[in-house]
């Protein structure tokens, strides 16, 4: 992956100083909360501090060197000076203003650049997976099935939400997890509206629709998941706002195909929704990409402008919300191919009433 960004920076003197912990997990599979990565044509050097240096050395494979860093001042300076580096790009779209300023006086020798070039390139590269991340988003996927395997067993009408949520991570820590994707949502009867709603302390109760979307990581690649079960008796329109949903969630699946326009795989779930009359309960994109972060391109939303190529990895989620009332989701992961996608979710999702 990283000789692609040395692709990038062929031009003599050109480099990238990575800072984000995002990328630096995607180019190094080494995660630490103090680091750089410093990329030219020919080189890549990873400067981390003294709490990392030994973790380093012992994980990372993808740079030439791996050098203890002090400061940025005392170490990274000097070395941009011996690797005759005149241009610098840095991420725009994860750096502040007062530390692009920061580096630009430290570097006054070098024309520091900030205007989306590095961001772009970072993203035509992270955009299509590879064999070894596709397993590792199958694998913290299968960790989260089995979690929701189990959670059914433990749903019942004297569990809150919260408690339902907390059992979910638990279980996945438990079982494998390197972490969570994101904040847990379980949402239930009327908070079920609330699409990122938050768990309460509210009680399950009979006839409550409950909205779980999650997610594990696993050797920081991330999945994500959600699904909506019933509990007793349900009513005719929830039956009716599911199988919707369900259709919706279907057709959008079957719609994603490298040479497709992401817009118009949003445009097939939205237009069944719309012609059954929940339009405008349906406020949110499509769907997302998913790997090293939890939201990634390409998006699939209305206005996105990506085509899907082989290799995207893009979740497909529709829903339907009624205020005060109850809400549905339903989402799984598709992975890309030429003729269609693989979904790698799964689960059941046909209405499961407990």
């Amino acid at each position: 992956m990283i000789n692609k960004l040395k692709a990038y920076l062929k031009e003599k003197g050109a480099a990238a100083l990575i800072m984000s912990e995002e990328n630096i997990c995607y180019f190094t599979s080494f995660h630490s909360s103090n680091g750089y990565l410093l990329v030219t044509g020919d080189k890549a050097v990873f400067l981390t501090d003294s709490r990392y240096i030994e973790a380093a050395q012992n994980k990372i494979t993808s740079c030439d060197e791996i050098l203890q860093l002090k400061s940025m001042e005392a170490d990274l300076v000097p070395l941009t000076e011996k690797m005759g580096i005149k241009v610098l790009e840095l991420e725009s779209e994860r750096i502040t203003v007062s530390r692009y300023q920061k580096i630009k006086e430290l570097m006054p020798s070098v024309n520091v650049t900030c205007d989306g070039s590095l961001d772009r390139a970072v993203d035509d590269i992270r955009i299509k997976k590879n064999e070894t991340e596709v397993a590792k988003i199958v694998k913290a996927q299968r960790i989260a099935e089995r979690a929701f395997d189990y959670i059914l067993s433990f749903i019942s009408t004297d569990k809150t939400e919260k408690e339902i949520a907390l059992e979910l991570e638990y279980y996945m820590l438990k079982n494998g997890a390197d972490g969570l994707s994101f904040e847990t949502i379980c949402v239930s009867g009327k908070n079920s509206s609330l699409p990122h709603g938050v768990p309460t302390d509210k009680k399950i109760e009979k006839g409550d629709f409950i909205t779980m979307d999650y997610g594990a990581t696993s050797e920081f690649y991330h999945s994500d998941m959600t699904r909506t079960v019933a509990v007793g008796e349900v009513s005719s329109k929830q039956i009716e706002v599911y199988e919707t949903v369900l259709k919706a969630q279907m057709a959008g699946i079957d719609a994603v195909k490298a040479g497709v326009n992401c817009k118009d795989v949003d445009a097939v779930s939205r237009n069944i929704i719309s012609d059954a009359g929940y339009g405008e309960y349906f406020g949110h994109g499509l769907g997302h990409g998913v790997g090293v972060e939890i939201h990634e391109l390409p998006t699939l939303n209305p206005s996105s402008k990506h085509i899907l190529e082989e290799g995207h990895i893009v979740t497909v989620e529709p829903g339907i919300y009624l205020p005060g009332e109850f809400g549905v989701r339903i989402e799984d992961m598709a992975l890309v191919t030429a003729d269609g996608c693989v979904n790698l979710t799964e689960c059941e999702k046909k209405l499961i009433v407990l």
